[in-house]
């Protein structure tokens, strides 16, 4: 039909009832017109997402039983998980989690699995233990080397088990391990183990699945912790002291904080951790050079429309600045503010430890707890400056929740 029409266009051209200039003029628009939009249409048709695999195998315990249902579990990970990701990623990933069918009974009271809440006291043998356990009572018709990631969801809380959520590997058995995890009984697990409570927050669920998704390269996790290490192993309550490890990208990003409200979703990541799983369209980051003065109209990080959702200003091989735009879009609504962030990135750190980490804010408040005034606006904190590079990144005004900023020399 198309190629019809446009047949039957040309011959008006050719033919002397197109002997006026503006009917000729306005026919080989219309044929120009027939062969673009179905280019226009092809460029914008969405491509499928990646589809990721996982597999939740439900365990209790003989002295503590679950209290969750295998239909919250999985609601959990392919309702509220899946369509986080899927934002996260700007459609490009799509979450596909099996569920075992039933809950399965550990062979040790939760006692002898029990670690400690503090990352750098948690005993490996202990969480080898429980994953042995755990996938010992896989059927042997399951191949666990289909799988991106399992999730071992436990029928305890965190008071019984001692953390709500981890990374068991690639994590607390080898943050740096490359090597494909294999059971004693010869089974091998081709992504990586998670560890979760029957409480978990989204925003845990997230986190230490994250890990696994990023993988390890060069000896370092892709998607690592953004808080400090350190400070989450000092003593103290829990959740004060964790509040306190929050140097680094404070709530601004659930690889840093699980969630800045319990009873709110997480909110979404920084362009930083987009950039490390591979969720940032490198066309939608713009690079401007050191020693360059540049004006960008940058737009929400969370909206995959705006033009340009990042900027990066390389230092050196290893070393910039991500600047991005924050606005109560999705599930950035469940943020401290909105407005710019600026980022040092260092990809020579691995893990937030000894005072390092491979990224964090420059605030424009300091004195917020928990980099909670983070963010750069058009009003009163509208400049950053770095004496030693010699750079200053300016907000200069803010146009329907995009902001137009200059990156200049000092």
């Amino acid at each position: 039909m198309l190629e019809d029409t446009r047949h039957h266009l040309f011959t008006l051209v050719r033919s002397a009832r197109c002997s006026a200039l503006p009917l000729c003029l306005a026919l080989l628009l219309a044929i120009a017109a027939s062969f673009a939009e179905p280019q226009r249409a092809h460029a914008q048709a969405p491509a499928a997402p990646r589809v990721v695999r996982g597999l939740v195998i439900l365990v209790e315990f003989p002295d503590v039983r679950h209290q969750l249902t295998r239909e919250q579990a999985a609601l959990r990970f392919n309702g509220h998980l899946n369509r986080y990701v899927r934002e996260m990623s700007g459609g490009a990933v799509s979450l596909e989690v099996d569920v075992s069918p039933a809950w399965s009974v550990l062979p040790r009271p939760i006692g002898q699995y029990r670690i400690s809440p503090r990352n750098l006291e948690v005993d490996r043998d202990r969480v080898m233990g429980l994953i042995e356990d755990a996938l010992d009572t896989v059927g042997p018709n399951v191949n666990l080397d289909q799988y991106a990631f399992i999730a071992l969801m436990l029928g305890a809380k965190m008071p019984e088990y001692g953390m709500v959520g981890l990374c068991g590997y690639p994590g607390m058995l080898g943050w740096a391990t490359q090597e494909v995890f294999t059971t004693k009984g010869g089974r091998r697990v081709r992504g990586g183990v998670a560890i979760f409570t029957s409480q978990a927050h989204l925003g845990t669920l997230f986190h230490d699945v994250a890990h696994i998704l990023g993988g390890v390269k060069d000896g370092k996790r892709v998607a690592p912790c953004l808080y400090d290490h350190d400070l989450q192993a000092q003593p103290g309550p829990a959740l004060e002291v964790f509040r306190r490890s929050l140097i680094n990208m404070g709530y601004w990003d659930p690889m840093s904080c699980h969630f800045y409200q319990r009873q709110l979703p997480p909110p979404g990541v920084s362009s930083w951790t987009r950039l490390r799983l591979g969720w940032l369209d490198a066309s939608k980051v713009r690079t401007v050079l050191p020693g360059r003065s540049e004006e960008v109209l940058l737009g929400p990080l969370n909206d995959p429309s705006a033009r340009t959702q990042a900027v990066r200003i390389p230092l050196s091989a290893t070393s910039y600045y991500l600047v991005e735009n924050r606005q109560p879009l999705g599930f950035d609504n469940n943020l401290p503010g909105s407005g710019v962030l600026i980022m040092l990135a260092d990809d020579t750190v691995a893990e937030c430890r000894h005072g390092k980490s491979p990224v964090r804010l420059m605030p424009a408040d300091p004195s917020a707890p928990q980099l909670t005034g983070a963010a750069y606006d058009a009003g009163s904190r509208n400049t950053f400056l770095d004496a030693t590079n010699k750079l200053k990144i300016q907000v200069l005004e803010s146009l329907s929740g995009s902001f137009r900023i200059r990156i200049s020399p000092l």
